[in-house]
């Protein structure tokens, strides 16, 4: 037999036929044989006029009983014989005999094999590691054959598994990290990963780890540190440090301001009380309260934060006293001659360190003669030149501060109005003297 490539492919090799005739069973004919109605018997199929292309390229289809051979058309072993168109045609062949064929072996179609019981079984490629799969991929086998995939998080291209990175798709809600077949997805700090591995969920650091020294406020992925009222926060955003209310505004208080642990409170010096507004201090009349210690013979004189204990007007010499606060030096007394007429006591107070210049005490003529002018000067107590007289008419003056004045002090000054009257050739003079007690605080 030549050496030729020949390919055969046998459809159907049993050719037994099958033939019941019980009325209630209906007639089968194995592969490659149809039941012929009329005579009740299984005729061979010619599979190369019922099949299109059969064979193809250089092979030509062969019927045989059961099946067909392709075989090259160049074999002469099997050409199937021509019939000369010249010759009469013969005779109609004989019914081929009705008895069962002979039995032949039988093959199973690619991807199949005989198991133990004859019977045609899938081959596990995938198993018996006959597959063609990369090495980058998985084997999966299949009813009659098998193909070649990749495992989840795994593409196939161009016949190898490329890694799949899922973080470019946003398969995670925050951070995603890719890994080979895979990703893992994590969550900035203050969040948590849910169970479903993907999406974050904030932590309530104030619950689960309160960090804060007071007060602790949870925001969306942190939290915020707050202090209490006259507390502020440190640098590192968790203690609190108490606040020196006094040394952020001198306003706070009208006298001392003292700082304690979250709050401050004011305080005013002796001679004075706390308002309900817990900042102002106010002057206590220790004269109207009888808080004092002046006598029955003395004059209780309040001033702001103290008092002073007057003693009673004693006129000197050559002066006589006419009332209360009032001195006369009478004009028959030579003694007189170029002393003031009168001298009247006034006092008065004074804040300490008081604006100026400022009007503080005002002096006027009680009585105005024809042809007389009168004349208004500082004669004593004004060595520091903290006042001037300020003339505001023709019978009046105002006594003006015109230096700031820190006490407590005590200051006695001697306003002169002098009195000329050209018609009578007459001048005298009248003296106030103002007793000055400058408090020691601003209020």
């Amino acid at each position: 037999m030549q050496r030729n490539m020949l390919k055969i492919r046998i459809f159907t090799l049993i050719t037994l036929c099958l033939c019941i005739t019980d009325s209630v069973h209906a007639q089968q004919c194995t592969n490659g044989f149809e039941m012929d109605r009329s005579s009740g018997q299984c005729l061979d199929v010619d599979e190369c006029r019922t099949i299109l292309d059969a064979c193809r390229g250089d092979m030509m289809c062969v019927n045989q009983n059961g099946g067909y051979l392709c075989i090259p058309r160049t074999n002469t072993m099997f050409r199937p014989n021509f019939r000369n168109p010249y010759l009469p045609a013969a005779a109609a062949p004989l019914p081929p005999p009705n008895f069962p064929s002979p039995a032949r072996p039988l093959i199973c179609r690619f991807g199949y094999q005989l198991d133990e019981d004859n019977q045609c079984v899938d081959v596990d490629e995938c198993a018996s590691e006959s597959h063609q799969c990369n090495p980058t991929q998985i084997c999966i086998n299949t009813e009659g054959g098998y193909t070649c995939s990749c495992t989840e998080g795994y593409w196939l291209l161009e016949g190898q598994c490329l890694d799949i990175d899922e973080c470019r798709y946003g398969y995670c809600q925050q951070l995603c990290a890719n890994v080979p077949g895979s990703y893992s997805c994590t969550c900035n700090p203050g969040f948590i990963l849910n169970s479903d591995g993907r999406s974050c969920q904030d932590v309530d650091e104030c619950i689960t780890d309160n960090p804060c020294v007071q007060t602790c406020m949870n925001t969306y992925g942190s939290y915020l540190c707050r202090c209490e009222p006259g507390y502020e926060l440190d640098e590192d955003g968790v203690n609190c440090s108490d606040m020196d209310e006094c040394s952020v505004s001198e306003f706070l208080c009208q006298h001392d301001c003292v700082n304690e642990p979250g709050s401050y409170y004011c305080s005013c010096p002796g001679g004075y009380v706390l308002l309900d507004d817990s900042r102002t201090c106010q002057d206590i009349d220790e004269c109207d309260t009888g808080n004092n210690t002046c006598t029955l013979q003395q004059l209780c004189f309040n001033i702001p934060g103290s008092y002073r204990c007057l003693d009673s007007v004693r006129c000197e010499e050559p002066y006589m006293q006419i009332n209360d606060n009032r001195c006369m030096c009478p004009v028959e007394n030579t003694a007189c001659r170029d002393q003031p007429f009168t001298i009247v006591h006034r006092h008065m107070d004074l804040l300490s360190t008081r604006s100026v210049p400022t009007d503080i005490f005002q002096m006027q003529a009680t009585t105005r003669f024809p042809g007389a002018y009168y004349i208004f000067q500082i004669k004593s107590g004004n060595e520091g030149r903290e006042f001037y007289m300020r003339q505001t008419g023709p019978i009046s003056a105002t006594l003006v501060l015109t230096r700031p004045i820190t006490g407590p002090r005590d200051l006695v000054l001697d306003l002169e109005m002098v009195t000329v009257n050209t018609v009578v050739s007459f001048r005298g003079s009248s003296v106030i003297r103002l007793r000055i007690f400058v408090s020691q605080y601003l209020f």
